[in-house]
């Protein structure tokens, strides 16, 4: 037997009010299964096919616990040594300084001073274990500590379970959309060159050149200012030669930090 729904209707209307009300729940029910099997599947990711935010905002010096930072405008020539954390799911979601979503699956990581965009290559120093990633945030704020790798690049260089390992940074490129893909200008691979310490950035040229005459007193070496303009506000870093190979420039850092000065960092002309 058919019915015509209009008919039906008019003669039993609370039945075909019921009747609609099944039909709208069971369409509803059917675009939210829809919509949930296109969710995503949470796996590691390459940094190079990952969206790219890039904000001028982002190279402004800002202010974490009473210390200014004051990020670099190029990274070319940037190594560094020193101790790697993690972190994961309790920031999964949450927006990154440079304003994309953390994905604890992407190979990603926060930096204090590096560009936004910046391609590293970090190599575990317990294990010579190494992976790239692409710094898409700011951290850590902690002492000793000169990245936070989320945790698939964490899991890769086998530090999941202790949390922390002795890493060595080397810069390899910025990454850059092209055609709508993600890659990266790869930098040359520096190990013999001029290499400095920079041990302070000011706002102040006249603060910078009392420094700098502080600095050469003490040390009696070559000593320089180097000017960098960054968002309209001009800043002065101090920068001590430290030597034309990577190694000895590492070894010169480590004894300027055991001196006091903490947060210094390589850098190649």
């Amino acid at each position: 037997m058919q019915y015509n729904i209009s008919t039906y209707g008019s003669k039993y209307p609370e039945i075909s009010r019921i009747f609609f009300n099944l039909i709208s729940v069971s369409i509803i029910a059917a675009l939210l299964l829809g919509i949930s099997s296109c969710a995503p599947t949470h796996r590691p990711i390459s940094p190079y096919t990952y969206p790219q935010y890039s904000s001028k905002a982002t190279q402004r010096p800002y202010m974490v616990d009473g210390h200014i930072y004051y990020p670099l405008p190029r990274a070319q020539g940037f190594i560094q040594t020193g101790y790697a954390s993690w972190y994961g799911g309790r920031f999964h979601g949450r927006k990154t300084a440079d304003g994309e979503r953390y994905n604890m699956y992407a190979y990603t990581a926060a930096h204090k001073t590096l560009p936004m965009n910046t391609i590293v290559r970090v190599t575990n120093l317990e294990n010579h274990r190494h992976t790239i990633v692409r710094i898409n945030d700011r951290g850590p704020f902690v002492k000793n500590r000169i990245i936070d790798l989320s945790y698939a690049a964490a899991r890769s260089l086998g530090i999941v379970k202790t949390g922390t390992a002795l890493v060595r940074l080397t810069v390899l490129g910025r990454a850059k959309r092209i055609d709508g893909k993600i890659i990266y200008a790869r930098h040359p691979d520096f190990q013999t060159g001029d290499f400095f310490v920079q041990l302070g950035a000011f706002n102040s040229l006249n603060r910078a050149v009392r420094f700098k005459h502080y600095i050469e007193t003490r040390y009696r070496q070559y000593t320089r200012i180097t000017r960098v303009i960054m968002d309209g506000e001009t800043l002065y870093r101090v920068q001590i030669f430290a030597a034309h190979n990577y190694q000895k420039a590492q070894e010169f850092k480590h004894e300027l930090e055991n001196q006091g000065f903490q947060g210094a960092f390589v850098v190649a002309r």
